[in-house]
C-alpha cells in the first residue's frame, strides 16, 4: 500500500476520532451553561445544545474532508508523520478556535440575559428623602 493511502488514513481516523471525542465532550459539559444562559429552560437550552453539536461537526468534518488532499506523493516514513503532524494540527486549530467562538457566542447571550436582571433594583423603594435646603 502506497504510504500516502496510509497518510489518509491515519489522518481520518485520528482527525474524526477527535472531532467527535470533542463534540460529545462540548455538548456533555455545555448542557449546564446553556442551562444557565436560558435561565432554566432546559427545553431551550437541550435543543440548543443538540443544534451547536450538528453545527460543529458540521463545520469541523467538512473542513476535515476538504483538507485531506496533499499535494506531493509520501515516500518514507518521515513525510508520513510531518504530513499528519501539520494536518493534525491543523485541525486541532480550527476544533480550539470554534470552540472559542461558540463559547464567546454563549457568553454574550448570558451576559445579555444578566444585564436585565441588574437593571432592575432588589428592592422596591419605600419612601423619597426629602432634599435638604443649603444656606
Amino acid at each position: 500500500m502506497d504510504l500516502t493511502v496510509v497518510a489518509y488514513i491515519t489522518y481520518l481516523l485520528i482527525s474524526v476520532g477527535l472531532t467527535i471525542w470533542v463534540g460529545r465532550t462540548l455538548s456533555r459539559n455545555g448542557k449546564v451553561f446553556l442551562a444557565d444562559v436560558f435561565k432554566g429552560n432546559d427545553t431551550l437550552a437541550d435543543a440548543v445544545n443538540h443544534l451547536l453539536v450538528v453545527g460543529f461537526y458540521l463545520v469541523n468534518l467538512g473542513f476535515v474532508a476538504l483538507y485531506l488532499q496533499r499535494d506531493a506523493a509520501v515516500t518514507d516514513a518521515r513525510e508520513l508523520f510531518e504530513a499528519l503532524s501539520v494536518k493534525l494540527g491543523v485541525v486541532l486549530l480550527v476544533l480550539g478556535v470554534l470552540h472559542l467562538f461558540n463559547f464567546y457566542v454563549l457568553s454574550r447571550i448570558r451576559r445579555r440575559g444578566t444585564l436585565d436582571r441588574r437593571q432592575q433594583p432588589p428592592v422596591p423603594p419605600q419612601g423619597w428623602t426629602a432634599p435638604v435646603a443649603r444656606a
